[in-house]
This record gives structure tokens, C-alpha cells and sequence, in this order.
């Protein structure tokens, strides 16, 4: 005999479902801090929603994870199954299905949270010991005679600066240090050319960089080893990594940190056109200065003849002297000025290759290039006008009354040549004209029918 199910008692406490998942995401929510998780993706699913749903796991285990609109809109890659991934979530609980899982707040790839914390450890680290400091920093030199640079021999920033220097700066010896930029081992090479760049006593300064990339990429010079050896350098040196936006721990230490190579090979040349106006500007100091001098000279022999009117002997001999001064300051301000001449004449040969007329060259091909577009555009355009009208012609002709009076119809005025529209408007024996397609007429009005 089957015996009926026990009742529960009055004062025993039974929960629904609900009331328990409820009791359950509350106590995970706030029992467990916000926390680090990093894993791979997959079951990835990004339904119209615009919310994120996706399981991170790894070898052993693996979670139900969720991403809600407002959250993934600041994260800068578009996440896939089987990419790895590191997320700053908090723990919950989807209480429809009892299911546990992670609200993701950030998400960032892996391996580059961890990069992004060990560079700041070590920039703390080295402002510490003030090797950012703008007092430790050493001076450019004015017209470096020999300039290092340490790079990739295959890269295109090393042909970027030579190009600029051979420009700019032709009279400088350039000397290449070729290195290894990025990838294992490569932080120890900068460091070591570096370091036999700043002994060998060749260089008056010393160029340190690469073109742009990915954090990972320019990694070599954000390792200590680099800006050990660059604070260490005896030589100024100038830091070019990467593009505008990219600051690495390389471009605090150097003395000088440029934006781009090509900038720094900017930097580290004087302009043409800025030292042949020095050296002009040099001449004509020099010449007025001599001329100043000669008048001053003369001043005062005046007026030493002046008062030494009777001992002639000594004013001949102050005469003499003097004339043989002012021979001596005519030959050493022509030596000046020669000097100055062949210093300018070999600046302009070295400068020749710098000539206008490749500039002016290129803008006739670009001012040619940009005619024929502008005649080809106003021929379109010409067109355009042409077929517009054509258009808007016919429509003018399409609702033309005299159109409408090619199919027949006519249009009958009376005496003042208002046009009559109906029969109210007619009396008998009244005179009306009446234009066709093709002429006009006079009638008179005998019979009306409405």
C-alpha cells in the first residue's frame, strides 16, 4: 500500500528557484573582488544586440563570459575564437539558467597588459634614479662633423636619415652602426653599438632608432640594458623609434628625443640656406668692423698731429706707423674675406647638387598634371550643363501651351484678349479670335451650348 508524501512542516523554509540563483549572484557578486582572467576564446557569438558572448577556457577548465554593449565599444581589436585574450571581469551568476559566469568590464590581448606593467616598473624605476632628468642631458652640437647611427641596416628609416642628411647636410660624415632592432637578443646588440659608438672618439653625435610598429616590435628599446647604455654614452645622442605617437623608455633617457627618423636626421643637421646667411651676415660684420677701425685710426692721427704741430720727425714717424697698420688690417681683412670667400664657395659646390630647378621641375609636371584634370573636369561639367538643359528644354516644351495646341486644341480670346474658359463667358454675335498650332482667326459667336 503507497503511502502519501510527508507534508513539510509550518516552520520549514523552502525556496524557489529563483530565490535561490537570486541568493547565489549576490553572494558571488559581492564575496568576490574584481579579478584578472586570462584564457582563450571560443563559442564566440555577437548578436545584434551588440553584446559579446563568448566561453574563455584553457587546457583543464573554462567559464561562460559576457561583454555588454557599453563596455566592448573601447575595446580596440575585434575578438574571434581561438585568440587569446586577458579581461578584467567580475563574477555573477545568469539566474535564468543557473549558469556561472563573468562580466567582462576589459579586454585587451594578451601578453601586452603584461608588457604594458613592466614597462611602467621599470620607467618608475629609472626616473628614480633621475636618469630622465633634463640636467643630465647633454647639448647638441652645432655642426656635428661625424654623426653615428645606430639602426637596421634594411630598414626604411636608415635610408629616410641619410637621405635627409645628404640633403641638408652634405659636409658631415655619416657612419652606420648596423644592428638587430627587434626580436630576442636584439636590446643586448643597441646596447653593445651603443656603447663601442660612444668610445671609438669618431662621433660628435649619435643617432639611436627604427621606424615604427607594434609595442612588441619596439620593444629593444624600452629594456633597461638600452638606457643604460644611452645615460652611459659620452656622445649626445638623439632617440628616433617608431612614429610621432610611440614613446618608449630609449626616448626619455637620450639627450634629444625626435619624433620620427627623419626628424631627428633634421635635428642633428644644420640648414644650407641658414649658414650661407651666417656667413654673409659674418662678411659684413667683419667689413664694418675694418672700416670702423681705419676711421677710428685716422681720428686719432688727426689729432695727434694736431698737437704735435712742431716735432714733424715724430709725426712722420706715427704717419709711417700708422700707414703700416693700415696696410696690415687692408691685408689681414683681405685674407679674412678671402678665407671667408673659398669657405663660401666650397659650402656652395657641396651644396650644388641642392639646385631649384628639380623643385621647379616637379611643380610644372604636378601644374601640368593639374590642367589637363581641371580641362578634363570642366569638359564634364560642360556636358553635364549641356545635357541639364537639353533636359529642361524639353520639359519647358512638354508643358508649353503651344505644345498642347500641336494635338489639336485651341485657345479662343475675346476682344481684350482674355482668354475665355467657358461658356458663361460667351454672348451671342460676340467677336472672338481663335489661335491654332499654326495661325490665328476672328469668329463671331452664333449659337451657345452648355
Amino acid at each position: 500500500m503507497l503511502s502519501s508524501p510527508a507534508k513539510p512542516s509550518a516552520n520549514r523554509s523552502v525556496l524557489s528557484v529563483s530565490d535561490l540563483n537570486r541568493e547565489v549572484k549576490h553572494l558571488l557578486e559581492s564575496s568576490v573582488p574584481l579579478l584578472w582572467v586570462g584564457g582563450e576564446i571560443s563559442n564566440f557569438a555577437a548578436p545584434t544586440s551588440g553584446h559579446w558572448y563568448f566561453t574563455l577556457k584553457d587546457a583543464r577548465a573554462q567559464v561562460r563570459c559576457a561583454m555588454f554593449r557599453g563596455r566592448n565599444r573601447s575595446v580596440s581589436f575585434r575578438p574571434g575564437n581561438g585568440r587569446e585574450v586577458l579581461i578584467r571581469a567580475r563574477v555573477s551568476l545568469y539566474e535564468g539558467r543557473g549558469e556561472f559566469q563573468l562580466i567582462v568590464e576589459h579586454m585587451e590581448e594578451a601578453g601586452f597588459g603584461a608588457l604594458m606593467r613592466q614597462l611602467e616598473q621599470l620607467k618608475a624605476r629609472l626616473q628614480a634614479e633621475g636618469l630622465f632628468e633634463p640636467a643630465r642631458k647633454k647639448p647638441l652640437p652645432f655642426l656635428p662633423a661625424n654623426i653615428g647611427i645606430v639602426t637596421s641596416p634594411t630598414g626604411a628609416a636608415v635610408r629616410d636619415m641619410i637621405h635627409v642628411l645628404g640633403r641638408r647636410y652634405p659636409a658631415a660624415e655619416i657612419e652606420l652602426w648596423p644592428v638587430q632592432v627587434q626580436g630576442q637578443g636584439a636590446a643586448q646588440k643597441i646596447a653593445d653599438a651603443i656603447a663601442k659608438a660612444g668610445r671609438c672618439g669618431r662621433h660628435d653625435l649619435l643617432i639611436v632608432g627604427r621606424g615604427g610598429g607594434s609595442l612588441e616590435d619596439l620593444w629593444a628599446f624600452n629594456e633597461e640594458v638600452v638606457a643604460r647604455a644611452l645615460a652611459a654614452c659620452p656622445v649626445p645622442t638623439i632617440s628616433a623609434v617608431g612614429h610621432e605617437t610611440d614613446t618608449t623608455i630609449a626616448d626619455l633617457v637620450a639627450d634629444v628625443r625626435a619624433p620620427t627618423p627623419s626628424a631627428a636626421a633634421e635635428i642633428a643637421s644644420a640648414n644650407a640656406a641658414e649658414l650661407l646667411q651666417t656667413l654673409a651676415a659674418y662678411r659684413q660684420r667683419l667689413t664694418r668692423a675694418a672700416r670702423l677701425l681705419l676711421r677710428h685710426l685716422r681720428q686719432q692721427m688727426q689729432l695727434t698731429g694736431n698737437r704735435l704741430r712742431h716735432p714733424r720727425e715724430q709725426l712722420l714717424n706715427r704717419a709711417q706707423k700708422l700707414d703700416h697698420l693700415e696696410m696690415r688690417l687692408i691685408g689681414a681683412s683681405r685674407q679674412q674675406i678671402y678665407s671667408r670667400r673659398s669657405e663660401l664657395q666650397a659650402a656652395l659646390r657641396a651644396f650644388s647638387h641642392c639646385h631649384p630647378d628639380r623643385r621647379l621641375r616637379e611643380d610644372r609636371e604636378r601644374l601640368t598634371a593639374g590642367r589637363h584634370k581641371l580641362r578634363r573636369a570642366v569638359q564634364i561639367l560642360l556636358q553635364q550643363r549641356a545635357e541639364r538643359l537639353e533636359h529642361t528644354a524639353q520639359l519647358l516644351h512638354n508643358v508649353s501651351p503651344l505644345a498642347v495646341l500641336q494635338r489639336g486644341y485651341a485657345i479662343v480670346r475675346d476682344r481684350e484678349g482674355q482668354v475665355l474658359k467657358s461658356t458663361r463667358e460667351l454672348n451671342i454675335d460676340q467677336p472672338v479670335s481663335v489661335r491654332l498650332a499654326s495661325g490665328e482667326f476672328s469668329a463671331r459667336i452664333e449659337k451657345i451650348t452648355s
